[in-house]
């Protein structure tokens, strides 16, 4: 950030420097000069969302049990994609788990029991706003556990999923990904706002301040426990109307759901959905 230090960035600054807003699109890599055209999105994204009725209704029927798991960059988008990739489900079938912190009971117990209840019943879509994996990231970055407790995690994490694979339930786990410039405009952004300012906490106060110590973090988490039973796909997502869009068309595409019109599902943008072990051969979240 020539000219800028990340110890001048303020979430609450009067104005974000102009070398911020014009590096945020492609920073971290990102592969796209500009945001996909609305009217393409908007087009996409309904014709997206009935294959997602259908996937519903499959499952209903079939009694599958569907578990996505949406972690990732403060800021990176995942409310905004987990809010299109449901908006047209049945609830009674399709529910959002966003857990607030653990009580001090909850905090006593096994570290994955409180999650346990809110996995998917027979015919059920379950979408996690985080999950989990706050023990690899958010909580070893800001030492609200020990660092023992996190090597434990990443131990038990991938022997956890793979007892509920081997019961049946689908895993998909996606890690939205962005540049630090486009974290910096997007949280300046949200605090300016006075209608999303209930967004910012306090931890995304210190984000910018914790980049390396959160790339470290989820370098190590994806490395871990990325396993055949429960794979990690990397979205890239600076622009986040083709993350939104990839993150539906990978659950879509893997998917083996009646009636599926693979003319409207595609194949993965791999340049912006990735499975983990390329995203790390890149360099991952510390290059």
């Amino acid at each position: 950030m020539s000219g800028h230090r990340v110890e001048d960035f303020r979430i609450s600054m009067a104005r974000l420097p102009d070398e911020i807003d014009k590096r945020a699109r492609k920073s971290g890599g990102f592969p796209y000069d500009s945001k996909l055209p609305r009217k393409k999105y908007e087009k996409d994204l309904r014709d997206l969302q009935i294959e997602l009725i259908k996937l519903l209704t499959w499952a209903r029927k079939e009694g599958q049990r569907i578990a996505v798991i949406f972690e990732g960059r403060d800021a990176a988008g995942k409310g905004g994609a987990i809010q299109r990739m449901t908006a047209h489900l049945n609830p009674r079938s399709a529910h959002i788990v966003a857990l607030p912190s653990p009580t001090p009971a909850e905090a006593g117990q096994w570290y994955f029991q409180r999650y346990i209840p809110h996995l998917p019943a027979q015919g059920e879509l379950a979408v996690f706003d985080r999950s989990w994996y706050n023990r690899a990231g958010v909580e070893r970055v800001f030492d609200f556990c020990q660092e023992a407790q996190t090597e434990q995690f990443l131990r038990d994490a991938p022997e956890f999923e793979a007892m509920l694979a081997r019961d049946g339930i689908r895993i998909f786990k996606f890690f939205l990904t962005i540049g630090k410039e486009m974290q910096m405009q997007r949280l300046h952004t949200r605090w300016r706002d006075p209608l999303h300012r209930w967004k910012v906490s306090a931890i995304d106060e210190k984000a910018i301040e914790k980049w390396s110590a959160y790339s470290t973090a989820f370098d190590r988490m994806l490395r871990k426990t990325d396993t055949p039973a429960a794979p990690w796909t990397v979205i890239r997502a600076n622009d986040k109307r083709r993350a939104r869009l990839e993150c539906i068309r990978h659950l879509l595409d893997a998917t083996p759901y009646a009636n599926k019109d693979s003319s409207v599902v595609g194949s993965p943008d791999r340049r912006i959905a990735l499975p983990a072990a390329k995203f790390l051969e890149s360099g991952g979240e510390e290059k």
